[in-house]
């Protein structure tokens, strides 16, 4: 099966910037994938060679195995694209700008899909309100139901809850999943690790133009050994467990330990010294830790 995106020896500079170097990345079909990074590792830049919207110095780009560049118009009909950017016309309501976006793709009598689109998304009742008069986070879903109305089998989600709120979000994630069991491949970049841990069954981690890590969720959530203990203290902790602390706040202080068994000798050396425990709690690694990690020093 050929894969949704195909991504060899990819390279773009702009001036002394290689802001895409050397990047290879396959992303299957069905899959929801993650590709995250601090500002400036080259997501969008990527995104935007994946769309057609710049050109590769050198490399090759592919949507379910049409090369971007030779078969534009073919593979730009199989990808859907939400833009960081809020970007719209306003001379259009919302439903005229979603007719608008189907007239691009050649789409006629596409109602009943725009009109599926913005009940998913909660638009419904502002399809006939004008762009210019949508709150930010409204804006954005308008995007998204633009990046949809063609129906495309390849979706990329750059930024997609920037400004969205808690309830609209998870309205939209739901409707996203949802094109995902129907077989859609979704692709989504965010700086919200939470629900890229929460939603993408593989995660590519880029720093600096390249992609520094590659793996399923899971894989990736389990390279982080040890355990992290969080302590509150009546007192100070004693000398011998000063190495293992990871974090201190006056009384409060976090451990990183190699392993659960490290635990016991942690609390028998608190005994020892009579230092009472106020509070403690274990705390699972989760996709921060790890995008600390590998790319925590270059945000």
């Amino acid at each position: 099966m050929l894969p949704a995106v195909d991504v060899r020896k990819a390279h773009k500079r702009y001036g002394s910037l290689h802001a895409v170097d050397g990047v290879d990345l396959r992303i299957e079909q069905g899959e929801f994938f993650g590709l995250l990074g601090p500002n400036g590792a080259g997501k969008t830049t990527l995104i935007n060679l994946l769309a057609g919207l710049a050109r590769p110095d050198s490399g090759q780009f592919s949507i379910l195995g049409h090369d971007v560049v030779k078969q534009y118009r073919t593979s730009r009909r199989l990808l859907g694209v939400v833009p960081q950017e809020l970007v719209f016309d306003p001379n259009f309501n919302v439903r005229e700008t979603l007719r608008l976006q189907s007239g691009y793709f050649g789409l006629r009598h596409n109602e009943a899909w725009i009109d599926e689109v913005m009940h998913h998304l909660d638009l419904t009742d502002k399809a006939e309100t004008n762009m210019r008069r949508l709150s930010g986070g409204m804006k954005r879903r308008v995007l998204v139901a633009q990046a949809l109305v063609h129906k495309p089998p390849v979706i990329v989600l750059d930024e997609p809850t920037a400004g969205v709120d808690v309830e609209l979000r998870q309205t939209m994630w739901r409707f996203i999943q949802q094109l995902n069991r129907d077989g859609h491949t979704i692709v989504l970049t965010t700086h919200y690790l939470e629900e890229a841990e929460a939603l993408c069954g593989r995660i590519a981690m880029l720093k600096q133009g390249r992609i520094m890590a590659l793996d399923s969720t899971q894989n990736l959530l389990g390279s982080m050994a040890g355990v992290r203990v969080r302590l509150k203290l009546a007192g100070a902790l004693p000398a011998a467990l000063l190495p293992q602390i990871a974090e201190q706040t006056g009384e409060d202080y976090l451990l990183e330990l190699p392993s659960y068994q490290s635990l016991e000798p942690v609390l028998a050396e608190l005994r020892m010294d009579g230092v009472e425990i106020k509070e403690m709690a274990l705390e699972q690694t989760d996709l921060e830790d790890v995008f600390m990690r590998v790319v925590g020093r270059a945000c």
